[in-house]
């Protein structure tokens, strides 16, 4: 089989380059910004196969540097796959793009991949919330996803680090993953993981088991499609008082919403939106 190339990346956020250039190997460096860790050795030989048969079919991303080199910007399966079938140069777009665009793209890049464990995506994501400071909001506008499902991923990174790595090894599924965040307390959410391993639970025996830690009070967290409603609602709020809302609500539904100040004009900034006619 042919593999055409490893990425999905929206065209529009690399301009459409309209030539392309075939740039020595040599005189290309690694992305800085590129957040993948791993590749599956299996997959890249299977693409040097196909680079050695049939050469590089969907040429490599770059950005100029200095004299004649160049940093990379997408592409990273097809470089290394190059460089290993013993190719001396490789078909590139070039661009111009500065640092933070540039991490921009990778990272985008990166989550738009479709052979991702779920931690590199939530990794990726926490990544661009806080290096271009977004709401999950304008997160999930920019990389097309829904706010809910940018949380889901979101949340992976606070499970114990042993879960974290059995999602990465493939070891459980999303859906796993997603029952176990409903379970607060932190070594009964090991304690189950440790079940769904050696008994080979299915993703309902799991809910059920951090349904069980509710019921107990293990947990004192509402349950996952309804924190994600309320996360909206919290998100709309903040939005419009201009301040970072504090939402919090119980499973009897009894709660409190926390609207935060910094002075006394900016309680008053407060005040006078909430005296608003109509409001």
């Amino acid at each position: 089989m042919i593999d055409v190339g490893d990425e999905q990346l929206d065209r529009s956020l690399l301009h459409s380059p309209s030539a392309v250039s075939e740039i020595p190997l040599n005189n290309i460096s690694n992305n800085p910004f590129q957040p993948r860790t791993s590749f599956d050795e299996e997959s890249l030989n299977e693409l040097v196969m196909s680079v050695e048969e049939h050469g590089i079919i969907q040429p490599i991303t770059v950005r100029r540097a200095a004299d004649n080199s160049y940093q990379l910007i997408s592409g990273e399966r097809r470089l290394k796959a190059a460089v290993k079938a013993g190719l001396k140069r490789i078909p590139a777009f070039v661009r111009e793009a500065g640092d933070e665009n540039m991490m921009e793209l990778a990272l985008v890049e990166n989550i738009q991949r479709e052979d991702l464990d779920a931690i590199e995506v939530a990794i990726s994501y926490q990544r661009l919330i806080e290096e271009f400071d977004l709401t999950q909001e304008a997160l999930g506008d920019r990389v097309g996803k829904k706010r809910a499902t940018i949380a889901n991923y979101l949340r992976l990174l606070n499970l114990p680090v042993e879960i974290q790595t059995g999602i990465r090894e493939k070891k459980i599924s999303m859906g796993h993953a997603r029952a176990l965040v409903g379970i607060e307390d932190k070594d009964y959410q090991v304690e189950v993981f440790s079940k769904i391993l050696s008994q080979d639970l299915s993703v309902r025996q799991v809910e059920g088991f951090a349904k069980k830690s509710k019921d107990n009070g293990i947990s004192k967290e509402a349950p996952e499609e309804i924190r994600s409603d309320y996360e909206d609602l919290r998100e709309h709020l903040s939005h419009y008082f201009g301040a970072t809302i504090e939402f919090k609500r119980s499973n009897k539904g009894t709660g409190r919403i926390v609207i935060p100040f910094k002075s006394d004009e900016d309680l008053q900034r407060i005040v006078s939106i909430l005296d608003k006619p109509g409001k």
